[in-house]
């Protein structure tokens, strides 16, 4: 919902799909950025974030709707110094290595729709990775799921992202690099 996006205060940029079929059906096509979406990046972020967060649909609009606002406060109140936020459509979790390529962020961190199972439409999970780059292997993410309201509470997700982002910045790396 456009509202929605409108209400956290962020700006929209698109991968290559141009539907939810196309992103669906060529799940490639989400994890890049379309042309637009790189310049819009370029003038409207701030370059070399410690930590760039960014949201996206996923596979269930629904739980950016639920979830995004708790857990962006939650983040907040940790005092997690980010770059500026921004909403990517039709956007796959491999997505951000190209973000964080084209920011320069020390540590990425996507808060993105789940898969509706058989519990809820409502889940989001944010996934986190130091210095990600495109082609990386998917071993260097940290993920933190099922956030929802019956799950792990959005903004207590937000302070838990946030200690996990402080221990991926303290230790430089992230996934099953990181030894918690």
């Amino acid at each position: 919902d456009p509202e929605v996006i409108e209400k956290l205060g962020l700006f929209t940029v698109q991968t290559k799909c141009d539907s939810k079929d196309t992103y669906l059906t060529r799940p490639d096509l989400g994890r890049v950025l379309s042309d637009e979406a790189v310049q819009t990046i370029k003038e409207k972020c701030k370059m070399h974030p410690t930590v760039q967060i960014y949201v996206s649909d996923g596979l269930s609009s629904a739980a950016v709707a639920a979830n995004t606002a708790d857990v962006l406060q939650g983040l907040k109140s940790y005092g997690i110094e980010a770059g500026t936020p921004f909403f990517v459509k039709y956007g796959r979790v491999g997505v951000m290595d190209q973000i964080s390529e084209i920011t320069g962020a020390d540590v990425t961190c996507v808060l993105i729709g789940e898969r509706p199972g058989l519990i809820t439409a409502e889940s989001m999970s944010a996934y986190i990775a130091y210095k990600a780059t495109v082609g990386m292997p998917e071993a260097r993410r940290t993920v933190v799921s099922n956030i929802h309201k019956d799950g792990t509470i959005p903004a207590e997700a937000g302070a838990h992202i946030a200690d996990i982002i402080k221990k991926i910045l303290e230790a430089k790396a992230s996934g099953t690099d990181l030894k918690l």
